[in-house]
């Protein structure tokens, strides 16, 4: 009896133990920013303020996407101590369409496919200390790809 007690307690702090990166998440992830509807909003909801352009961010996306349901973005950062990279889209039901969080030392680098509404400027946002850093890329949208 005594032992099944054991088993069961160190089952639950187990348990206990495994939810806690999904909390942490929970904690990072910022609803009012993916829901803001304009990019403004979305920016001020990450306190994102004084964006600088920069040639040390390389973003490879198409010209022109036959489906706006997936659309494909890479971001390159060689901005050092990069935090974090957002991608925008201005003109979709909700601007922001990611937010990346690096480690220490981790390569600023993603590459993720995003649904477009419609033709818009894709803008990605570095983040360094305290400075925002970004570069934008024209996407024509030919078919539709929210709804």
């Amino acid at each position: 009896m005594m032992q099944r007690r054991k088993f069961i307690k160190a089952l639950f702090a187990a348990s206990a133990l495994a939810l806690l990166p999904f909390r942490t998440f929970a904690a990072m992830w910022n609803t009012s920013a993916f829901q803001a509807t304009k990019l403004q909003e979305a920016m001020a909801a990450l306190q994102i303020t004084n964006i600088s352009p920069s040639n040390d961010i390389q973003m490879v996306a198409p010209d022109k996407a036959e489906n706006g349901a997936v659309v494909q973005i890479e971001v390159t950062s060689r901005i050092s101590n990069t935090e974090s990279i957002a991608i925008f889209v201005e003109n979709n039901p909700t601007a922001l369409i990611a937010n990346f969080l690096f480690g220490e030392g981790a390569d600023g680098f993603v590459v993720t496919r995003i649904k477009m509404a419609e033709t818009s400027d894709v803008l990605a946002v570095i983040k360094s200390g305290n400075r925002y850093f970004s570069a934008k890329k024209r996407v024509e949208v030919l078919e539709n790809g929210c709804g």
